[in-house]
Parts: C-alpha cells; structure tokens; sequence
C-alpha cells in the first residue's frame, strides 16, 4: 500500500485528505506543526495517521519523506524545495500547488536522474486554469487553428448572498498570501503591445468584465503571463493575459494600502501591541496627536469622504485597538487584522470565478470565439471552494501517480495531456468543471 505524506493542515488541505483516504489504497498520514488540525483531517480514519511536524525539525521531516512514496508539501512556498531535496535523496515523487521558482526548476535534471515526478502548479489557479486552457489551445491546434488572442482570468470571492462588507472579500486562503500578492511585478501583452508594470502600479491597470451570475467584476494583472507564450504555445497570440478577479472597489483600496507602505515586511519590534492610531501615525510620519485621517488622506491623495477612507474607516486602522503580530510588521499588522474583519462566518458560501477567453483563426481566415467558464460555489458548512478547487486537483495526481497512471519524470506543471485529460475527467465527476461556449466571428 502507497504512502502519501502531506505536510500541512491549512484551509484548503481537507479535501485532498479526505479524497486519497477513500479512494483507492493508500495510506495518508498527515504532518503538521499543529497536530490538533492533522488529526481533525484524519478523524480516525483507519487509513490515517496525524504526525507533529515543525519543518525546521528537518531530521524528523527527513525521516517522514524518507518513509512515504509521495510527498505533498501545501506547506508556505519557501520550504518546498528543502522538500524537495529530500525527496531527492530518497527518489520520491513530490507534489505542489505552487508556481514553479527557478530554484524548485533547476532541479529537473536531478529529478530526472532520480526517476521521480515533481508535479508543481496542480491547484486551481496555477493548476485547473493550465489544465483547461490547455485542453482547448490542443483542440484548436488538432483543428489546425492557431490562438491569436487569450485572457484568463480566476478568482476566489464571497458568494453573492455572503459578500456583506465594503471590500466586497473574504480570506478563503492564506490572508498574508492575498496581501503579498499585491506587491507581485507583472507582464502581458495586449493587441501586441507588452507591458511591464512594477508591484507598486499592479493596481493601477484595472478593468472590469461582467462574468455570468458572478456579476460585474474587475480584473488586475496576474504576475507574468509572457512565460506562456511557451508553456502554452501561444506564438501568435497578440494577446496573453492572465489576471485576478475582485470585487468593485478592491483594486483602488489596495492601491492606496500598498503606496501607504502597508505591505512593508520590514520588522517594526517597537510597534508591537500599539494602537492603530500610533502605528498608522508612525508609518505615514505624523504625530499620533494629529487628525490621522486627514493626514492619511491628504498623503494618500484622496479625500475623506471617498468610498476608500470609508472602507478603511470600515477596518479600523485608524482605531485605538492595538494590534500584535509575529513577526510584527506593516504587512503582519495588517495581516492579522484584515484575517478577523474579513472571515467567513459559519453557514457561508465562497465562490471560485474562473475564465477563460480566447479567439482563434483557422486556415481561409475563419475566426471563432471560445470562452470557458467555471462558477463554482462553497458547500454550506462544509468545504469551502477554495478548498476544493485548490486540493483536489494535487489528490487526483496523487493517486494516478500511486496507480502508476502518471509515468513522467522530471520538474513539471499539468499542461500535458497525459496529466490533464484524466485529472479533469475525475474532476468533473465531483461536480467540478469547465462550461465551453463557441461562437463563429
């Protein structure tokens, strides 16, 4: 019986869990540096083990890699290579939901040698969205088409009925992950123009799209969407694009937090536990005895009454409510404050938003567009979308790489069909799927 080790136990790890525990023959044993949530997951299943891991212990997580056939790090992006040189060292596969670094990529001919898979990229957004877009970019080129144009575009939001305050969003995974995200460099091309935008312009290029019964939304860039001219094969498309969506507001809210410097990592000890007034006061160089509104605004460049000052009126940081945080900084201040304000409450539904929007050509000049849509919803005070769509595409993998369904070896992202016909597949029999609608142009 195949050992599957999954080293950790956050929001979206349920799912996964409980999948490779009641399909097919595995043993899954759990590591977290939180055993409680481990055995949660479990819930004494038989097929189940919670282990106690702090993955700077690494002689014990030596010994837990060593000891399974599959590794499945949904730990924090930085340790997925400390993983992976373990499973190096004892020729096992390892999977992630992660984007690929250039450290875990410059492992690939070690991989190779080692006769081991490392799956990367197989969530939802890196993951389902390759998955998908890759399955009609290889049915346009079976048509002898090309792509000339393609946007992808994926979010994770409150359902309508669920989105009940002013920034119109909810944290259905990592709070710190969602902010960081707003300093990310990102890079695409529109009508054959390619723009390159620095983190602390990410939100100036916004647009919005009306998306089915998600409603009107708006659209920020996603990273760097030129590295799939070659992942994809999207030589000829004058348009590649990759963004997130939010709801209306989100984007000029976050531009302001992250000009303001809110999103500074930078250790700030002296801080900790002091109220809002103070920190934002300290941060914006005024003296906390002045009107900290007004002088927030004028630096920001926005008036008091704007629906920006009202939301962060909303969130208090201009409160006398003290805030602490490990590690205490700009970034983790905010981090653990927005994480309490912004919460799912017991009963609501989240909504995964992803779609993809693409215009091919064919030999005589015919042209057709192509969109695929997927709405997804949260299940009531069960799992969450988020969860679902981010996990369950890495437990399939797992399972087809146990069965010995998946034989590839080396650093990889599912854009292959041998990976992601049969995942997709498996994921439409849990209701998780892809609507593709053609129109002749």
């Amino acid at each position: 019986m195949k050992r599957i080790l999954v080293l950790g136990a956050g929001l979206v790890t349920r799912p996964l869990v409980r999948y490779l525990l009641e399909n097919g023959e595995m043993k899954v044993i759990v590591a977290s540096r939180t055993v409680s949530k481990a055995q949660a997951l479990i819930e004494n299943h038989p097929k189940g083990t919670a282990i106690e891991l702090n993955v700077k212990d690494n002689v014990k997580l030596e010994k837990l890699v060593g000891e399974c056939d599959i590794a499945i790090s949904l730990l924090p992006y930085i340790h997925h290579v400390q993983v992976a040189e373990l499973c190096l060292k004892y020729k096992k596969h390892l999977i992630t939901t992660s984007y690929v670094s250039p450290a875990m990529k410059e492992l690939d001919s070690r991989a190779k040698e080692a006769g081991v898979l490392f799956l990367n990229e197989i969530g939802l957004d890196p993951g389902i969205d390759h998955m998908s877009a890759m399955k009609i970019i290889n049915d346009v080129n079976e048509r002898e088409g090309k792509i000339i144009s393609f946007e992808s575009v994926c979010g994770g939001l409150p359902a309508p009925e669920a989105n009940d305050n002013p920034f119109g969003y909810k944290f259905s995974w990592s709070p710190r992950g969602v902010l960081l995200a707003g300093r990310n460099n990102a890079q695409f091309r529109k009508d054959g123009n390619e723009i390159k935008l620095q983190g602390k312009d990410l939100f100036t290029y916004v647009h919005r799209k009306k998306v089915g019964e998600a409603g009107e939304l708006e659209v920020y860039p996603n990273r760097d969407s030129m590295i799939y001219k070659d992942l994809y094969g999207l030589n000829d498309s004058k348009t590649i694009f990759r963004g997130t969506f939010r709801n209306i507001g989100w984007c000029e809210t976050l531009l302001v937090i992250s000009r303001s410097g809110f999103l500074d990592d930078t250790d700030r000890p002296e801080l900790n536990g002091k109220p809002w007034k103070e920190i934002v006061a300290f941060l914006i160089g005024a003296d906390s005895s002045d009107n900290i509104r007004a002088k927030f605004a004028e630096k920001a460049g926005i008036t008091l009454d704007s629906d920006i000052m009202k939301r962060l009126e909303w969130l208090g940081i201009f409160s006398e409510q003290t805030i602490s945080s490990d590690p205490p900084s700009y970034l983790d201040f905010l981090t653990v404050h927005m994480e309490r304000k912004l919460k799912y409450q017991p009963g609501e539904r989240d909504m995964i938003v992803l779609q993809h929007q693409f215009v091919a050509e064919f030999p005589g000049g015919a042209k057709e567009a192509i969109t695929s849509l997927m709405i997804d919803f949260g299940i009531p005070a069960g799992d969450s979308s988020m969860a679902r769509t981010v996990s369950l595409p890495a437990a399939v993998a797992a399972r087809m790489i146990a069965e010995d369904k998946i034989n590839i070896t080396g650093v990889h992202i599912p854009n292959m069909p041998e990976i992601y016909l049969p995942v997709l597949d498996e994921l439409e029999n849990m209701n998780i799927r892809m609507k593709d609608t053609y129109t002749k142009l």
